[in-house]
């Protein structure tokens, strides 16, 4: 990039896509040539910023001027002002909430404060789909490092020393992983990615592919060399065709620069990757689930042992990890085992990424140090709750994760005390819900999700999970009894230990932490009938307030379904028997006089 004195870097991942970015790109382009400015200024699409609730977003290089939420009709005040007359174009600042004061430079804004971006160092920075971007930033020295300096096992004996654990969701040693399938001796092994990311309101493994998807080619190849695997596959459900683009680009640049296939670096270690689609089926997630997939097979787990890195994709020796695990692998070869052991806790070491999602001012792509609260994650880089509500949990780890209530939010976060407090890392979901989330019906979706999901092999999962949500649904619909709330906990705890894999055992987490965090409402909705906050259509009354009510008959006009009667300037009443509670009464009432129960 050094031969222009300016860069524009502008979001080109799928959220800033579907906000016109690359529109913005072309005025941007246009303009530029428009006004000869082409030989000392670039454009570059990059991949996520991050910060998604305020994309699009262009970056101003060398100037570290951030510009938020722009608009392609904004490119030609950008390029008049800033480009050419040097003056920043203050309405397109980030301001931040609490001070009313505006922000330049995105080093300074609280979301991005405490963060410490190992896996997404490249994400925004570069453009993906030229491989000469990537090496400028240090891109393949690492392959280079270990194909000429190192032997495999040292490579082995570096990650397992740096603490890095697989950041798919179990948190296994990728070292010991790596080691485990390395002696077990075969004609040929097998690399995996795993990018089959299927939990709700988790979008970490995309940006990364979309943003930086070498950093993956790379680290594939170096863990292909620890092994002795020539092979790899990047298995990518086929709903992220942007990624899927950039990832093919990717491997098709780095076959020409011969930094994949036969002999790289001149030594005599070949090694290749290729894509495999996945139809977007969340159990998939689970290695041998996603190697029977690969192998044409129907994707549902297998019994274990025997393990991947015995007998895997083909019945050989096989290293499955997923996408966030391979982005950090590249900078600890190169920067050292003590650098990242450096950072995060004991037993949980370096960076995690978490998509911030939900009832959260500052929606994003978020990567901390692990040890991290949530308390900072939430409130300091996710800027609060939105609309100024209360915090009430945050769902974390996806479907197979729990929900943490506020008396955890100075709870630093690893995988230990995840686990600790019913929930579990998983892939990096973290969804933020406010005081108007009804914790009963929050499990019943994730719960109906599983139970969609389920691959039907075991019969704790097909039919121990159709009944849980059986009775979720008969608590939500106001017919639950106590009984029911003792066989909710009961069958949970027997399906977390005799389900076949992971999405069986993990399944019942959002259940019982509800249940252990959330009693009291669980009782109201059995014993009082009611929903606290409202949200189960089924336990909701409107009711109008004699005092109030004036009749007007504005009421009774708008109901869709008739069931408000009463004559005109005398008090109406709504008959419980029709009403629907669609709120379209309440509404409507201007006189304050409809109140919901």
């Amino acid at each position: 990039m050094s031969r222009y004195r300016m860069h524009l870097l502008v979001c080109g991942g799928t959220g800033c896509k579907a906000s016109q970015s690359d529109k913005i790109i072309e005025n941007l382009n246009e303009l530029v040539i428009k006004n000869g400015l082409d030989k000392e200024v670039q454009v570059v699409a990059t991949g996520c910023f991050g910060f998604c609730e305020k994309g699009p977003i262009v970056k101003v290089l060398p100037d570290n001027v951030f510009y938020i939420e722009v608009k392609p009709e904004d490119a030609e005040e950008l390029v008049n002002e800033h480009v050419i007359k040097g003056r920043v174009v203050e309405r397109l600042l980030y301001i931040e909430p609490t001070l009313k004061e505006k922000i330049e430079q995105h080093k300074e804004m609280p979301f991005y404060k405490k963060q410490i971006r190992i896996a997404l160092r490249n994400c925004g920075f570069i453009n993906p789909e030229d491989i000469n971007e990537y090496i400028s930033v240090d891109g393949y020295q690492a392959l280079g490092k270990v194909l000429t300096e190192m032997t495999p096992q040292q490579v082995i004996e570096l990650m397992k020393k740096s603490g890095l654990r697989g950041r798919g969701g179990g948190g296994f040693p990728t070292g010991l992983k790596w080691e485990f399938a390395r002696k077990y001796e075969s004609d040929i092994k097998y690399i995996i990615c795993n990018a089959d990311e299927g939990d709700p309101g988790a979008f970490m493994d995309r940006s990364v592919l979309e943003g930086d998807p070498h950093s993956v080619l790379e680290a594939m190849a170096i863990a292909g060399y620890a092994i002795g695997a020539s092979k790899g596959y990047v298995y990518i459900r086929a709903e992220y065709p942007l990624a899927i683009e950039r990832l093919e680009l990717a491997i098709k640049q780095a076959r020409e620069t011969g930094l994949l296939g036969n002999n790289i670096f001149g030594t005599e270690f070949s090694f290749d990757v290729d894509v495999k689609y996945g139809a977007g089926a969340f159990v998939c997630g689970e290695e041998t689930s996603l190697i029977n997939s690969i192998e044409g097979n129907r994707g549902e787990p297998n019994n274990k042992p025997p393990f991947p890195a015995e007998k895997g994709l083909w019945a050989k020796p096989t290293s499955v990890n997923n996408v966030e695990t391979f982005a950090n692998i590249p900078p600890i070869i190169l920067k050292g085992a003590e650098w990242f052991s450096s950072i995060g806790t004991e037993n949980s070491k370096g960076t995690k990424v978490f998509a911030l999602a939900g009832k959260i001012n500052n929606v994003g792509l978020v990567e901390v140090p692990m040890g991290t609260t949530l308390r900072e994650i939430i409130f300091d880089i996710g800027g609060g709750i939105k609309d100024g509500k209360e915090f009430k949990a945050v769902q974390t780890g996806g479907p197979s994760g729990g929900c943490i209530p506020k008396q955890y939010l100075d709870t630093p976060i690893d995988y230990d005390n995840l686990s600790k407090i019913g929930s579990m890392m998983g892939s990096g979901g973290m969804i933020v819900l406010d005081e108007s989330d009804c914790m009963v019906n929050v499990a019943k979706f994730y719960l109906e999700f599983t139970v969609d999901e389920s691959c039907g092999k075991c019969t704790p999962c097909r039919v121990g999970n159709k009944r849980l949500y059986e009775i979720l649904t008969k608590i939500v619909e106001g017919k639950g009894t106590e009984q029911d709330l003792k066989d909710l906990r009961e069958l949970g705890e027997i399906i977390k230990d005799t389900a076949l894999c992971g999405l069986g055992q993990t399944s019942p987490n959002p259940i019982l932490s509800t249940l252990n965090y959330f009693w009291d409402e669980y009782e109201a909705h059995v014993k009082d009938k009611k929903c606290p906050s409202g949200v189960c259509t089924a336990l909701l009354k409107y009711i109008i307030i004699p005092e109030k009510c004036v009749g007007c008959t504005l009421c009774a006009r708008v109901c869709p379904v008739n069931c408000i009667s009463g004559q005109v300037k005398k008090v109406h009443e709504i008959d419980q028997n029709i009403c629907i509670k669609c709120g379209a009464c309440q509404k409507a009432c201007k006189f304050n006089a409809i109140e919901r129960k």
